[in-house]
């Protein structure tokens, strides 16, 4: 094994843009997603619009990727019209960029580390440290970790978290969480009143609940997963976290396409410079990146994955609340 300086310097190697194909994984993203979301207005027939709104939500993951690496500075950086685009798509995806890259960044640099804040990421404490808390901590901890809270993404994560709170709590520097929620809920209200009920649902409410509720799973499971390693602050290193604390999701390719390759995760929390087309890539030509924990989209395995509560330092684990 390489040590960490050695390890990192050798991603750095595929951490180099093709602006061509930004471009391109971009504006097909865009152009599908686009056409998708129009036939779920169209008066065809309902099993068409509800495929259709359905691909919507899985394009709107995708192209989140696309955002999130332009957020890490990998792909589109020095364009305008990547810059207004990326904003616009923040509001429309309800991840602002200044509450997203925030709270983002402070994930890569804290990944894995046991604390009850859970910026940027879901909440994680020692046994020890849990057992400490009055119920009332324990039962806002245990709610922020429930399988609900992750699936229900859409108002926990992008509504509430993202928006309310941030906006809430930082009205100067959250401005535009607040115009996401108005244009939210404005656009929403919009398509219900001139399209009705059905439509509302297949057009606006289901793609933008199933990417959520998707893009919120992939988040906690690929860094909750039963052989997930925690550590104190003092124990901590970035190397390490990427490759024992963080999965690679093993998925069929039309899904790992669908999802921007996020599923190499462990890579990306390697080098967050890679562009996620280049992820693959990555981990083929580096052994180290090759000796993972996985997860997958079985429903066993997410079970398994939302039991998890607890760290337990001296079973060296993550435990289910059973355990305690």
């Amino acid at each position: 094994m390489r040590t960490s300086k050695e390890l990192i310097l050798a991603t750095k190697t595929f951490a180099q843009e093709d602006r061509r194909r930004s471009w391109a994984e971009t504006l097909v993203t865009l152009a599908l997603m686009l056409t998708f979301l129009v036939i779920t207005f169209m008066p065809l027939p309902i099993a068409v619009r509800v495929c259709s709104s359905v691909l919507c939500g899985l394009l709107y993951v995708r192209m989140f990727v696309v955002y999130h690496d332009y957020q890490h500075h990998a792909i589109l950086q020095k364009s305008k019209p990547a810059s207004w685009l990326m904003q616009a798509f923040g509001v429309y995806i309800l991840a602002p960029q200044t509450i997203w890259k925030r709270s983002h960044d402070h994930h890569h640099s804290h990944n894995s580390k046991l604390t009850i804040t859970g910026i940027g990421s879901y909440p994680t404490l020692s046994k020890q440290k849990f057992l400490s808390l009055t119920k009332r901590q324990q039962r806002i901890y245990l709610i922020n970790r429930h399988p609900l809270t992750v699936i229900f993404g859409y108002f926990t994560l992008f509504i509430y978290w993202l928006n309310v709170k941030s906006f809430v709590q930082s009205p100067k520097k959250h401005v535009d969480s607040l115009v996401a929620l108005v244009f939210h809920l404005a656009a929403g209200a919009a398509v219900w009143y001139f399209f009705g009920g059905l439509t509302f649902f297949l057009a606006w409410f289901l793609p933008f609940f199933l990417a959520f509720a998707i893009g919120s799973y992939l988040f906690y499971s690929q860094h909750n997963f039963p052989s997930a390693q925690f550590r104190e602050n003092h124990d901590w290193t970035y190397d390490y976290a990427a490759l024992s604390s963080t999965s690679f999701m093993v998925m069929h390719p039309v899904m790992h396409w669908l999802t921007g390759d996020i599923g190499y995760h462990h890579v990306h929390h390697m080098n967050s410079r890679i562009p996620f087309y280049r992820l693959r890539e990555t981990m083929r030509n580096i052994p180290e990146l090759q000796q993972v924990a996985t997860t997958s989209w079985s429903p066993v395995e997410i079970w398994r994955c939302f039991r998890l509560k607890l760290w337990d330092a001296d079973k060296g684990r993550m435990i289910t609340l059973k355990e305690v």
